[in-house]
Order: structure tokens, then sequence, then C-alpha cells
């Protein structure tokens, strides 16, 4: 698959395809080349599975410190000169 293809894998996997879409999909589906199909579909279901294990990940709260840090870090720095 070349990367156009494996983006639009990801499209499908996140539900965001549009009528564009829909026609490269089904022209995948329909090519007369079974190992694109079967890695179009298989990069599907993977992109699917991944986004199932990180929806379903515990966030872990950031240490309490880096507001602090990240506010002097921020304060640090000269603000942008209008022109």
């Amino acid at each position: 698959m070349n990367e156009a293809q494996i983006d639009l894998a990801h499209t499908v996997a996140l539900g965001l395809i549009d009528d564009e879409d829909h026609h490269a999909i089904q022209t995948i589906i329909d090519t007369e080349d079974p190992t694109l199909c079967t890695e179009f579909l298989r990069e599907i279901r993977d992109t699917r599975e991944v986004l199932a294990q990180l929806a379903s990940a515990t966030p872990t709260p950031p240490p309490p410190t880096l507001r602090a840090r990240l506010l002097a870090v921020v304060g640090a720095e000269d603000p942008p000169v209008a022109s």
C-alpha cells in the first residue's frame, strides 16, 4: 500500500469519509489485487483496535509542579512585537 491508501484506511477507521473517499475505497476493495484489498482492510482493523485501546486508557494527571514550570517558561518569553 502507498501512503495515500494508508491515510485513506485511517480516515475510514475514524469514520471521516466523504464522497470522494468513498469512491477511492470502492476502487481499492474492487481491485483485482487481493493483497492490496487485504492490506487495506487489515490497516482499518488495526487502526480501530489502537483507537479502542486509546479510548479505554486511563489518563494520568500531570505532576503538580508542571503548571508552575509552564507558567514560568511562558512568562520568561519575550512577547511578540507587533508589526
